[in-house]
């Protein structure tokens, strides 16, 4: 029986069983990854803060599916002698596999926390959430690593899982469970959607939570302006999705770079984080599908930053977003597209930001430049880098630049894309929202 609908229905049915914990001392905890999108929702419910337990398996070195023990934060190990003395580890060989964990363990939490520093469970309730448990190993080391770091308290709460795997969780003082099913088949069976949660995901989930708990919860209303258009630029017909909060108080026009499209994964993951915070956005495409194939089209900065400034006049003549502030999100070429369009036509725009961007095709204009600015480059990014380096000398107005550790041109690598949206949305916070006028 497929009893929940995805996890975030799974998170809301989750929280009318833990009612009574509102109003304590209370910390959940989700188990990345997919528990944290059930963690997120029993966090607002409570009304408590979101952290994230990470439990790295040590797998025995010949067979790293079986675990001989499991790490997690300030070096907690906790280890299964008799896994380890019947399968004759040595003490060399359970050193490596720990060393060896330990740095993907240090990876996830940086990307997780993206350097928020961790909840204090000394002395409160800690609730631990899982989307479910099979066998309840993970678990049962999560809520020993909660106990560790000085919960008094520990709760583990779960949708689904076997009677017997949850009355075998000693770890925990209560265990909470929706659906104990006795021919329990694999958590998945329970849900009807149970796609993959992505290390994204969790980022932004985290990232919400905690401004929720600081006051800062922007969450946009229900959209009013939610559709497909069609612009007429130079002849070409330019097709865009225009999503707007209500009110609109802010519109960030994203300029597209080659091989992308307003249909980009990407780009959409960045247009949801966006109007999370309350700014709305139009997915636009500079190029018709016959001209994205051109280099000569897509090279052709000026024609890009020219279709890109129409597209700014369409949306300020709509009446849901009369009064708005625009920004600019740029990409590879279009991020060169939107500073050449700014450095011509300053006063419309408010702020920009380029994710990847070659500002360096846009150098001649750089100096005309006097929109903030911001500077996103992945790590190993390496010739875009540079690039960006020496425009960020060039740039004419506020600006910034940040490096995202890791990341490839394509923010690919897990959390970097989260991590890259966030800083794009606190830019635009600042120019389009709040206006402060800071650097």
């Amino acid at each position: 029986m497929q009893r929940f609908a995805d996890r975030a229905d799974a998170g809301w049915k989750l929280a009318e069983c833990l009612e009574s914990y509102r109003g304590l001392d209370v910390v959940v905890l989700g188990l990345p990854r997919g528990g944290v999108p059930v963690a997120y929702q029993v966090a607002c419910a409570l009304d408590a803060p979101l952290d994230v337990v990470v439990v790295r398996k040590l797998g025995v070195p010949f067979q790293p599916e079986v675990a001989m023990g499991a790490i997690g934060e300030d070096g907690i190990c906790l280890l299964d002698r008799d896994i380890i003395d019947r399968a004759r580890v040595s003490d060399g060989e359970l050193a490596e596999v720990v060393r060896r964990e330990e740095q993907v363990l240090d990876r996830r939490l940086a990307r997780y926390r993206r350097g928020r520093e961790r909840v204090d469970l000394r002395g409160r309730t800690a609730i631990v959430v899982d989307d479910g448990v099979a066998t309840g190993s993970t678990a049962r080391v999560a809520c020993r690593i909660a106990r560790a770091l000085g919960a008094s308290r520990v709760v583990l709460a779960v949708p689904v899982g076997p009677p017997d795997s949850l009355r075998r969780v000693p770890e925990a003082d209560t265990v909470v469970a929706l659906d104990e099913p006795e021919d329990f088949r694999a958590v998945g069976f329970h849900y009807r959607d149970f796609s993959p949660t992505s290390d994204d995901e969790v980022v932004v989930l985290l990232d919400r939570a905690s401004r929720r708990v600081l006051g800062d919860d922007l969450l946009a209303e229900p959209a009013d302006c939610d559709i497909d258009v069609e612009l007429v630029v130079d002849g070409a017909p330019l097709r865009g999705h225009l999503h707007l909060p209500q009110p609109a108080a802010a519109v960030v026009v994203f300029a597209h770079g080659s091989g992308s499209s307003r249909h980009s994964p990407r780009n959409r993951f960045v247009a949801d984080v966006l109007y999370a915070a309350g700014i709305g956005t139009l997915l636009f495409d500079l190029l018709t599908p016959d001209e994205e194939h051109d280099r000569r089209f897509v090279f052709d900065v000026d024609l890009l930053a020219r279709r890109l400034s129409a597209a700014t006049d369409w949306v300020m003549t709509r009446e849901e977003a009369v009064s708005a502030r625009i920004g600019y999100f740029g990409a590879s070429t279009g991020a060169a597209a939107a500073l050449v369009a700014v450095a011509e036509r300053p006063g419309p725009v408010a702020a920009v930001v380029s994710r990847g961007g070659r500002p360096d095709l846009a150098t001649p204009r750089l100096g005309d430049v006097v929109t903030p600015t911001l500077l996103i480059v992945g790590g190993e990014d390496t010739a875009v880098l540079d690039g960006n380096r020496r425009a960020l000398e060039a740039l004419g107005g506020p600006k910034n630049l940040v490096i995202v550790d890791g990341a490839s041109h394509l923010f690919e690598e897990p959390g970097t894309l989260a991590e890259a949206s966030i800083l794009a949305r606190d830019w635009f916070t600042r120019y389009l929202l709040v206006d402060d006028g800071s650097p």
